[in-house]
């Protein structure tokens, strides 16, 4: 073998070899979340598919002059289920609501306007969204600055009950029995139809409650702590739920709730 020929062998070693390694690192996964583009974006997108349904706006504060953009996700497409959309005002009533349409990539968007009647008073505005049934739901708060401070005042109970009735915000009473624990308290939902029974539990125990059907209709699904709950009877409006030890809160929801809550729940709106 001459010089030249060793001149030329070596050469092709060295290609193979350059080729070899590229060929082994192109193999190989990114060595981190975001090693390619941004890292905070590729955090974001890998979250939102780990939310059920998300929602967020341009900004936190607005003034009575605004546009609001609203956009959002779902982690698992349901062809032709609409995104509920409602808006709660910081007097607790219902300042809009709309249906939403999910794109192919999972995302709904929509503008508000904060122009109107509705939207007069300052404070916290709730965003709510709804995905198919009460479990998969999200929200965003925003501030609205620049307009009305509404004034409150505390409201008087108006309906006494007996020691085997819950009264519910002074409107209503609710007859009712529980072993393993006491109830704290009991208080309506308007914006999501439903009871809140708040008890102290340090046993596993029962609860049964009996809404007349003018205070609460059509019940379909209990949560215990925020989690939707199996442990549950529903025989017409007769309610029955297994409770574990530990337990803080019950909700009861349905498809009616009682109108007059809406006026009397915790704070009344005295000057509009």
């Amino acid at each position: 073998m001459n010089i030249r020929t060793s001149y030329v062998l070596i050469a092709v070693l060295a290609v193979v070899g350059t080729l070899s390694i590229s060929s082994a690192y192109a193999a190989l996964p990114p060595a981190c979340v975001g090693c390619e583009g941004d890292a905070q974006m590729s955090a974001e997108m890998a979250l939102l598919k780990e939310v059920p349904v998300s929602v967020w706006t341009d900004k936190i504060t607005y003034d009575h002059e605004s546009t609001i953009r609203v956009d959002g996700a779902v982690a698992n497409i349901r062809i032709g289920t609409p995104v509920t959309v409602t808006v709660i005002s910081p007097t607790n009533n219902i300042v809009t609501i709309d249906q939403l349409t999910v794109d192919s990539n999972g995302r709904f968007s929509t503008i508000l306007n904060t122009q109107g009647n509705l939207w007069k008073y300052d404070g916290t505005y709730t965003i709510r969204v709804q995905y198919g049934n009460q479990a998969v739901s999200n929200k965003a708060l925003i501030e609205l600055t620049g307009g009305l401070t509404p004034s409150f005042v505390t409201p008087v109970p108006t309906v006494k009950c007996s020691p085997s009735e819950l009264s519910i915000d002074g409107v209503a009473c609710v007859p009712f029995s529980i072993s393993g624990g006491t109830v704290t308290g009991a208080r309506a939902n308007t914006v999501d139809k439903s009871i809140i029974v708040s008890i102290s539990s340090t046993e596993p125990g029962t609860i049964t409650l009996n809404p007349s059907s003018d205070v609460l209709g059509g019940i379909f699904m209990v949560l215990v702590d925020g989690e939707e709950w199996d442990d549950v009877e529903i025989d017409g409006n007769q309610v029955t739920v297994e409770f574990p030890a530990g337990t803080e809160e019950i909700e009861i929801i349905g498809t009616f709730v009682i109108p007059e809550f809406g006026a009397i729940a915790a704070l009344i709106l005295a000057v509009a």
